[in-house]
């Protein structure tokens, strides 16, 4: 984990609403990301303005159904994992993409909940002793222990409550892979996000094994 001790903060620019909730206009539009665009036809998946740059998707990609391992929509936002790269899908594409899978007989799997435990405190909701020690046992369940939660917490934690509350985005309910995704990538730079992106994706995965959606 010596990578969260050496990424480095980047000088503030000056803007005329550096006032606004500490966020520059930017800046919101840097966290507040999305997904890009996805056209889901018969044969394939299109997707275009894909924001992640380590992504296979990035920024444009026509992906074959031969090519998905699975499919989440269980919950939240949807996702489709090729090899070892998670690509996001509006959950506004839930129905299509189901029909897809379907189609095309694709495993629908079910959500993880790794970062969604591990970014609990950042909710616009209250985080009490009892939450904690409720998370600290399920991510301890799936080789996250206290001190690495720790350790990713210093270093997403403070870019998380931009993500959450100064873009007034307050979320109560979850934030997840996607979105810490989206809100360190309006702080790294290309090289550094490349490597959380990497260390994201592989917390997302750790201890758990793929549930078939039934």
């Amino acid at each position: 984990m010596n990578f969260f001790k050496h990424i480095f903060k980047s000088k503030a620019e000056t803007s005329v609403l550096d006032d606004f909730y500490n966020t520059k206009y930017n800046d919101v539009k840097m966290l507040l990301c999305g997904v890009g665009q996805s056209e889901i036809s018969e044969h394939h998946i299109l997707i275009t303005e894909y924001p992640f740059e380590p992504s296979i998707a990035y920024p444009n990609k026509r992906i074959s159904p031969h090519t998905i391992d699975a499919i989440s929509l269980d919950f939240g936002i949807c996702s489709l994992e090729i090899e070892k790269d998670i690509i996001f899908i509006s959950s506004a594409q839930k129905d299509a993409l189901k029909q897809f899978a379907n189609q095309h007989h694709i495993p629908l799997v079910k959500h993880r909940w790794n970062w969604d435990w591990i970014l609990e405190p950042y909710l616009d909701t209250e985080f009490t002793p009892e939450d904690e020690k409720r998370i600290t046992e399920k991510l301890a369940e799936n080789g996250i222990h206290i001190t690495e939660v720790e350790a990713i917490r210093k270093e997403v934690g403070s870019q998380m409550y931009k993500y959450n509350f100064d873009t007034m985005l307050w979320d109560w309910c979850s934030l997840s892979l996607v979105d810490v995704l989206s809100a360190m990538r309006a702080k790294y730079n290309s090289k550094d996000f490349r490597t959380f992106y990497n260390i994201a994706l592989e917390i997302d995965k750790r201890g758990t094994t793929p549930q078939i959606d039934t």
